[in-house]
């Protein structure tokens, strides 16, 4: 068995690609097929024994598209304006059209030119050269609907091009009928149903086009995570290259404030590495030599140097790089039920549309019956508000989560939340906020506790090392001063030291402590702050310890509260993180979580989320982190925090815009309160079907009951305002 990834030209919709994949499954020696629209390429497992990637490529031609070859890079096509003018166009055309054929209807005033009573040719040609306008429009449409009649697959795009170009044709006859004289069938052309029925088919497509191209560009902002240059050090001698030009063992050098630029091994000095988009580790690692570094990762406050190892396709950038793609191609059994249903409504619409007609010509009712009644079962089993009933809660219900803080980038994630039995949390910047903070003080001195940590901020300004930050930003959201500093030594490994006002102050580690021979009365309180997780910063003025500082991660504000609230619905809540064991499991213990597991990289991520999904559980994974983006994908449903890098935030499928975790209980809520709308939307459009087809067949002619085409017309669109009605009684509801 092999897999291929072939780039796929020609696709346009979920129609077409949708066709594809069921055609590729058909044929002999294709194991598994895939299909992925966004990033225009399908995924495919075939016997090798059997078949080869050119005959692979021209079964991709034969279901009427074109194989690019291999898939090998990410091609992100900026939408150009073309479309939405044209979009706007039509449906200025489409209220023209509307104006035109129906305005005489409801009274409103005709434009003498086009009056159907006294300019009947004018008004016949306007409405004839409009509808072609709209058939060259919906054209992919037509020719979707065609192939996937051609291939034994119909779906929505077969019903509605058949329906489309049969009352067309119907019209057009009869327009020819009417030229002839037969004035009694001017009011029987139906156009309008052909061109509105395309139109409000393109409105959906080119809203869920707006953002067709979101997840290409998050897996290429990856790329951009390494530095485009690098130094490389060749005979003592130093020379600035391109990453393609460095080769495996050559001498890289990174100064304080550069990116690592491949994946390699210290040889020379050392320095602290914030690794967070890779580990999850909120806290920056020190690197000395024989440590590995990653490409991508940022270099705080030291000079190394470092031997090239993994470049190119082999770095953890492009792994990861693979795993999203990769996850991206593989589909979750995500229900369609509108879809599913069509593939039987479909073909038995058509079929009973094709005997009615053969049975009236065979009874002698004559073509002019036999035709009307083709096209009055096929525009009344129009397939609008079987494929209204599910986009139509979703908008609605999209709109609901917006207004909430929640931005869905997927309509199946609202028919689909509400499965969620397993909630897997990344730790740092999803639990916790994601960068150091102060977290507790013991203040041994006669100073208020904002003068000693003035005290500190001004002499951590001075330093480039990451904790300091957390009391820098303390300074700075407090609205407190600096205060002078002089004779600022930085302490390699140990801290720092400087003389304020006089006084000799250290801030530091515990090594601090043991180099200047301090002597810590204060180990009680030093092992309350450790066991709570926090990294410890000794304060020293004039050798003497005047406090003790706990530096972390803080957990969001709600967050205990929304795993109580998961725990009690027995959705099953996971901490899964790159950080360290014991800092992990404090604080999953204090908010609630019982199962954690740490200290994973990325891939690991990944499986654990599919091992989950294997089991049998609906998985939604919550992160922010680089890290997280293949998990992310993996999962049933992919959530990041606003305050998450821009990939993990494009690789999700929902993005909580107000920092707030409550909005995962909500969106679980508003997605139960969508599917049993959508229940509701269907049984209506099934309701009517049921009602309406046979009378469409003429089976209640007997008793006086009947329907042509424009009463068929205008019963589908009752049928569309019921389903649009149910839909908006899902926000009252709200």
């Amino acid at each position: 068995m092999k897999k291929v990834i072939l780039a796929i030209d020609g696709m346009t919709c979920s129609a077409c690609s949708n066709g594809l994949e069921k055609y590729l499954n058909k044929q002999n020696g294709v194991i598994n097929a895939n299909v992925n629209l966004v990033m225009a390429n399908a995924t495919i497992e075939y016997d090798e024994k059997i078949l080869d990637i050119s005959k692979l490529e021209e079964f991709v031609k034969q279901a009427g598209f074109k194989s690019l070859g291999e898939f090998k890079e990410i091609k992100i096509e900026k939408k150009s304006k073309k479309e939405k003018v044209t979009f706007i166009i039509f449906t200025i055309l489409a209220i023209l059209l509307m104006y035109i054929s129906m305005g005489h209807m409801i009274n409103l005033p005709s434009v003498p030119f086009l009056d159907p009573h006294t300019n009947s040719l004018n008004y016949m040609l306007s409405l004839l050269i409009l509808t072609i306008a709209f058939l060259i429009y919906g054209f992919d449409i037509l020719k979707n609907g065609y192939k996937n009649l051609v291939h034994g697959t119909p779906n929505m795009d077969t019903l509605v091009g058949i329906g489309v170009l049969a009352s067309f044709t119907y019209s057009v006859y009869n327009m020819y009928l009417v030229y002839r004289g037969n004035t009694n069938l001017l009011m029987h052309l139906y156009f309008e149903s052909a061109a509105i029925v395309i139109y409000f088919i393109k409105l959906g497509r080119y809203i869920d086009g707006i953002s067709k191209d979101k997840t290409k560009e998050a897996i290429g902002k990856l790329v951009e995570i390494t530095p485009n240059k690098a130094t490389i050090k060749i005979d003592g001698m130093e020379k600035e290259v391109t990453l393609d030009e460095i080769s495996k063992g050559d001498i890289v050098i990174a100064r304080p404030g550069e990116k690592i630029a491949v994946d390699g091994e210290v040889i020379l000095g050392k320095t602290h590495i914030d690794e967070s988009f890779i580990t999850g580790e909120s806290k920056p690692v020190t690197k000395e030599i024989g440590s590995k570094v990653i490409a991508g990762s940022i270099n705080y406050d030291g000079y190394i140097e470092y031997r090239a190892e993994r470049i190119g396709k082999e770095s953890t950038i492009s792994e990861i790089v693979r795993a999203v793609v990769e996850a991206s191609n593989t589909k979750a059994p995500i229900a369609k039920v509108a879809d599913k249903v069509s593939g039987i409504f479909v073909p038995v619409v058509i079929a009973i549309a094709v005997i009615t007609f053969i049975i009236y010509l065979l009874i002698g009712q004559g073509f002019e019956e036999a035709i009307t009644t083709f096209v009055t079962i096929l525009v009344v089993a129009c397939p609008c508000s079987l494929g209204l009933a599910t986009p139509l809660a979703i908008v609605v219900a999209e709109g609901l989560c917006a207004s909430n803080g929640i931005l869905v980038k997927k309509s199946e994630i609202l028919e689909n939340a509400q499965k969620t039995n397993v909630i897997v949390f990344d730790k740092t910047g999803t639990l916790t906020y994601g960068k150091l903070k102060i977290s507790k003080i013991k203040n041994y001195s006669d100073m208020e506790d904002s003068k000693l940590l003035q005290l500190v901020g001004s002499i951590e300004k001075k330093s480039t090392h990451p904790i300091g930050k957390a009391f820098t930003d303390y300074l700075k959201e407090n609205k407190i001063e600096l205060i002078e500093v002089e004779d600022f030594s930085d302490l390699s490994g140990l801290g720092i030291k400087a003389n304020v006002n006089g006084d000799e102050v250290l801030v530091g580690n515990a090594k601090l402590l043991a180099k200047y021979e301090i002597v810590n009365n204060h180990i009680d309180d030093e092992k309350q702050i450790a066991e709570e997780g926090n990294s410890i910063v000794y304060v020293v003025k004039n050798e003497e310890i005047i406090g003790l500082i706990g530096v972390n991660d803080i957990v969001r504000e709600n967050a205990k509260e929304v795993i109580l609230e998961l725990n009690k619905r027995k959705v099953k809540t996971i901490m899964l993180t790159g950080d360290n064991k014991q800092t992990a499991e404090k604080i999953a213990e204090n908010i609630g979580i019982t199962e954690v597991i740490s200290e994973v990289m990325p891939k690991e991520k990944a499986s654990t989320v599919k091992d989950l999904k294997q089991s049998g559980n609906f998985v939604m994974m919550c992160g922010d982190g680089i890290n997280d983006s293949p998990a992310l994908a993996s999962a049933d449903i992919g959530i990041s925090v606003k305050s998450g890098t821009d990939i993990a935030m494009d690789s999700s499928n929902v993005i909580l815009t107000k920092n707030d975790l409550g909005n995962i209980i909500k969106l679980i809520d508003i997605s139960k309160k969508t599917i049993r709308n959508i229940k509701q939307n269907l049984f209506w459009a099934f309701f009517y079907n049921l009602l309406m087809i046979p009378i469409a067949m003429g089976v209640l002619k007997p008793i006086g009951i009947s329907i042509n085409p424009m009463l068929a017309s205008l019963a589908m669109v009752f049928s569309s305002i019921t389903v649009i009605c149910n839909s908006l009684r899902l926000k009252s509801k709200n």
